[in-house]
């Protein structure tokens, strides 16, 4: 198993920028794809932005690309998500997940939640008007 634990999330405003962490433990080895996804209230939850972990690819969600960046420390396990001009609907609580499964329709694969076998347990950002 591997387990997930996310940081990084609290109320900032309009323009801010703020940067999630999501730490794994367990059987990192067996990590194929890293992804964030986000649920806001009353919204289903959506991809966000996702890592092929040991080659370094990258892809984001139209809503986010130019504003948001995902990169992944190897040597500490850990996968970051830099959020940039922050915007009031980026208001969600952010999930990590891990997708142990050999992505071959990658990215496509990459956005899908199906695919993603462990997750954290979120972490809640707001960004006020």
């Amino acid at each position: 198993q591997v387990q997930l634990v996310e940081s990084g999330g609290r109320l900032v405003q309009t323009g801010d920028s703020l940067r999630l962490s999501c730490a794994a433990s367990g059987r990192t080895f067996s990590v194929d794809t890293m992804g964030w996804f986000r649920q806001a209230p009353g919204k289903e939850r959506e991809f966000v932005a996702a890592i092929r972990w040991n080659i370094g690819h990258t892809h984001y969600a139209d809503s986010v690309t130019g504003r948001f960046t995902i990169s992944g420390d190897n040597a500490q396990n850990t996968v970051y998500l830099q959020m940039n001009s922050l915007k009031p609907e980026d208001t969600a609580d952010y999930y990590c997940a891990v997708s142990i499964t050999y992505g071959s329709a990658w990215p496509l694969s990459a956005t899908l939640l199906y695919e993603y076998t462990y997750w954290g347990q979120g972490t809640q950002v707001t960004v006020s008007s």
